[in-house]
């Protein structure tokens, strides 16, 4: 059934709390934790502003391990957003408990902090395609994930047993809704930010211009480089 273009489409941003040694891990042998930490300040604010910024609905912040971090309450009383703990045991659950309270109000678009080329337009278009009637929207990523999944309401089907952090999320997402019966649209391929070439990559784009602030170093030094290239570490 076609929505009608009032309808509100909300955008919940799922964050880490920039905590030394819980923040970007696997940048942290390329940043060094303090590095690492103050890049996810800089990426959930960047997130943030785009969300708020795109004007399609609601934003609210699912806050991990908790909402008790001094950068959520200041953004919460900044911008009079909804915090929200992220429930659930593992990244498919937590992502299910809020398309379960949330789409019972309306349509939402759930995304993370990693992604620095996703622009309000995108979420903008991502909004209407579910106003228009499909029921979910996607926005893969290069290395076989999703950057953003909007639903017009919780099918537990498309969370359950997924193989989270690999290359096959967005293969089996895709699957799991076909069986469904889903309508569904990707209006776009985008890339996030899980490795060092990842971090290069969106340095030399510019895509970090709203770190400097910060003075978050464009490279590790060439030994460290080294040796975090010869550990070779993967996505969990």
């Amino acid at each position: 059934m076609r929505r009608t273009m009032s309808n509100r489409v909300g955008i919940a941003v799922f964050a880490k709390a920039p905590i030394e040694g819980l923040a970007k891990t696997r940048l942290i042998p390329y940043l060094g934790a303090s590095g690492a930490a103050d890049l996810q300040r800089a990426m959930i604010e960047d997130t943030l502003a785009k969300a708020l910024t795109s004007n399609v609905g609601p934003v609210s912040l699912w806050c991990a391990p908790d909402c008790r971090h001094e950068l959520f309450a200041a953004l919460a009383a900044n911008y009079g957003i909804e915090l929200h703990p992220q429930a659930g045991a593992d990244l498919g659950s937590r992502m299910f408990n809020a398309f379960d309270i949330l789409t019972p109000r309306y349509p939402l678009i759930l995304i993370g902090t990693d992604c620095p080329v996703l622009t309000p337009l995108n979420l903008i278009q991502s909004a209407n395609l579910l106003r228009e009637g499909r029921d979910i929207v996607f926005l893969p990523t290069e290395d076989g994930g999703n950057a953003l999944i909007g639903a017009a309401k919780a099918w537990p089907e498309i969370f359950a047993d997924i193989r989270w952090g690999t290359d096959r999320v967005m293969a089996e997402t895709r699957l799991r809704a076909r069986a469904l019966g889903l309508l569904t649209a990707e209006p776009a391929i985008v890339w996030d930010i899980d490795t060092p070439a990842d971090y290069d990559r969106a340095a030399a784009s510019g895509l970090l211009d709203f770190t400097r602030a910060r003075r978050l170093p464009s490279f590790a030094p060439d030994a460290d480089r080294d040796k975090f290239h010869e550990v070779g570490h993967d996505k969990p």
